[in-house]
């Protein structure tokens, strides 16, 4: 572009042969900036049913995902690690990034942010009949090849803080992350949907989306949960 706008200023001084190619230069641009435009707004990441086993019934099968937030409209300073944070408190509060299902009876050989994607993968595979929820987030291990997959990372990357929130932030998005933030989803909408990701944030019943399965229940109040995401999407 910084070419096209220096041919710019010299055709704007060469009469009218060059305000006629200004004018058929500046046509490109505006159509280059909406070719731009177009493609942002239509990235989209789909993938299968969050749930293991649950095609048929999880809330995101087969649809399109939203990236986070539409071109121009990002969310509020400083919303996702307070989002993050909440959703920490709710999932791992005691062990956060190196948290793993507490029913595993047969645990991974070291701290899971020291592990590598692939020494993630064969501890779950090696351990089959118990839990394996893991990480800040409690990636189930299904979900988390999923997301691995649709973010590109390379499973000899390690199990970091940051790529485990990169992941967490594929199901934000998938929640709604991009339309509560441009005003197009309610609050309340949008934290039902987060509490059908993660068990520990209650829905409006007040209690876990999944209360009772496989001992979930919600670890923290519904008046809580709406106070904290009223103060991180005010109105």
């Amino acid at each position: 572009m910084p070419i096209l706008r220096i041919l710019l200023i010299v055709l704007m001084t060469a009469g009218s042969a060059g305000a006629e190619a200004v004018s058929i230069l500046n046509g490109a641009l505006s159509g280059a900036r909406g070719a731009l435009i177009a493609v942002r707004q239509d990235e989209t990441i789909t993938g299968p049913s969050l749930f293991a086993g649950r095609a048929e019934t999880g809330m995101f099968a087969h649809r399109a995902v939203p990236t986070l937030g539409p071109p121009g409209v990002p969310p509020p300073r400083g919303s996702l690690d307070r989002l993050r944070h909440l959703i920490g408190q709710a999932e791992s509060r005691r062990d956060g990034y190196d948290a793993v299902q507490h029913g595993a009876r047969v645990r991974p050989g070291r701290a899971p942010t020291q592990m590598t994607l692939r020494e993630v993968f064969a501890w779950i595979d090696a351990t089959p009949g118990q839990p394996h929820a893991i990480g800040r987030y409690q990636f189930i291990p299904s979900t988390l090849r999923r997301l691995v997959g649709i973010v590109g990372i390379r499973e000899s990357a390690r199990f970091t803080p940051e790529v485990q929130d990169k992941l967490a932030d594929v199901l934000l998005a998938e929640a709604g992350l991009g339309e509560v933030t441009a005003g197009r989803m309610g609050r309340h909408t949008f934290m039902n949907n987060l509490a059908k990701i993660w068990a520990g944030l209650p829905n409006s019943t007040g209690r876990s989306h999944y209360h009772g399965y496989a001992g979930n229940r919600a670890s923290i109040t519904w008046a809580d949960f709406d106070a904290e995401m009223a103060a991180i999407f005010p109105g």
